[in-house]
């Protein structure tokens, strides 16, 4: 097969296609697979680093309102087309899957346009609750939906399926706590706080946790702390001026994220739909800080259906802070309470997306049955 990926911008449009790939792979290890995405975003990166073939697309965010910005995206989107045209008239997908993000966009209307002689089906990758823009205005072009809440399917109609979402095998397949703690230098018989931002890192939540660590004895718990880049040498004034018997581990990325989430027994994040995605599929409870600004509110959408489920506790962003996050730790440290958001995290999995997904890129057609 020749399976085309678009999408990027951050690693939750990236790393469900990486998955996807890699088990498209080990299906069929002679499946030809090319991404395409911004060759300045998370998504370059991440790709040359996985070993797949990248073609750069340009991109520029959907605007809302008519404005002089407009015309920029406008201009852009119409060389990203062009662009995108020859490269996929060159690969010759039989499938392309957009996995969100606004470069996403141009490269599904290359793929319709081509159709009459590439006959190429065009899939979204859904995630989120609540649709993105980029999905939106891409659904009428194609065949099919896949996502991961039936939220979704009062958008998509008929062509949506629910199919989960693809998470890395070294995320599904956790090292034992003690040693995954070990590898990251803390105490392997400590409980662990795992806090992080997503691939961009999350300042609210740099801010919160350097405030609850530097003010406040966090009572046997120790701390991975993973800033992103960008608050990274700001936030290491915290490591000098923590509160008595506190432990942190300040990082300013985590390649190995499956390691993070073997040491963690509890996890402070936003709630972007990979994310979430890979909490569900390790079981791990969390406290989930959604984004104000993400397109649609689809993070606090995605939220509530981790909170309604028992799985997470959610504080809004406006809400949080060191204070309000060291009460409610000391509220999940409640006998069972921990225990019971791991089983409903575990509740939320969809163990087989991986598989059932590429069934459907081998057949071309239904889902087998029994998903």
């Amino acid at each position: 097969m020749k399976v085309a990926f678009a999408g990027g911008g951050t690693g939750g449009h990236v790393y469900p296609a990486l998955a996807l790939a890699q088990a498209l792979k080990e299906r069929d290890p002679g499946a030809e697979i090319r991404f395409f995405g911004m060759s300045d975003g998370i998504e370059a990166r991440l790709v040359a680093a996985a070993g797949y073939p990248f073609e750069a697309v340009p991109g520029a965010p959907l605007e809302r309102k008519l404005s002089l910005a407009t015309l920029r995206t406008a201009a852009v989107n119409v060389a990203a087309l062009a662009i995108a045209f020859s490269k996929l008239a060159s690969f010759k997908p039989q499938v392309l899957i957009a996995t969100g993000g606004y470069v996403s966009l141009p490269v599904v209307w290359a793929a319709w346009l081509q159709r009459p002689l590439s006959h190429t089906r065009i899939v979204l990758l859904e995630p989120n609750a609540a649709p993105g823009l980029t999905n939106r205005l891409a659904a009428p072009l194609a065949d099919e939906v896949w996502g991961a809440y039936a939220d979704a399917a009062q958008v998509f109609g008929g062509k949506f399926q629910m199919t989960g979402v693809p998470v890395r095998p070294e995320v599904r397949r956790l090292r034992p706590k003690d040693v995954a703690r070990k590898a990251l230098g803390l105490d392997p018989a400590r409980p662990t706080l795992l806090a992080i931002g997503g691939s961009q890192g999350a300042r609210k939540i740099n801010q919160t946790l350097a405030s609850l660590v530097t003010r406040r004895a966090l009572d046997g718990w120790q701390v991975i702390h993973v800033t992103g880049a960008r608050d990274y040498e700001w936030m290491q004034a915290e490591e000098h001026d923590l509160a008595p018997g506190n432990s942190v581990a300040l990082l300013p990325y985590l390649d190995d994220m499956a390691l993070g989430y073997a040491a963690a027994d509890l996890v402070v994040a936003r709630a972007g739909a990979s994310t979430l995605a890979e909490l569900a599929a390790t079981g791990t409870a969390s406290i989930l800080v959604p984004y104000p600004f993400a397109a649609e509110n689809h993070q606090a959408r995605n939220a509530e259906v981790f909170t309604r489920a028992g799985a997470a506790v959610t504080i809004a962003d406006n809400e949080v802070d060191g204070d309000r996050l060291w009460w409610t730790l000391v509220e999940l440290r409640a006998p069972g309470k921990l225990e019971a958001m791991r089983a409903a995290a575990r509740g939320l999995a969809r163990d087989d997306a991986e598989r059932a997904l590429v069934e459907r890129l081998l057949k071309g057609s239904a889902l087998p049955e029994e998903v």
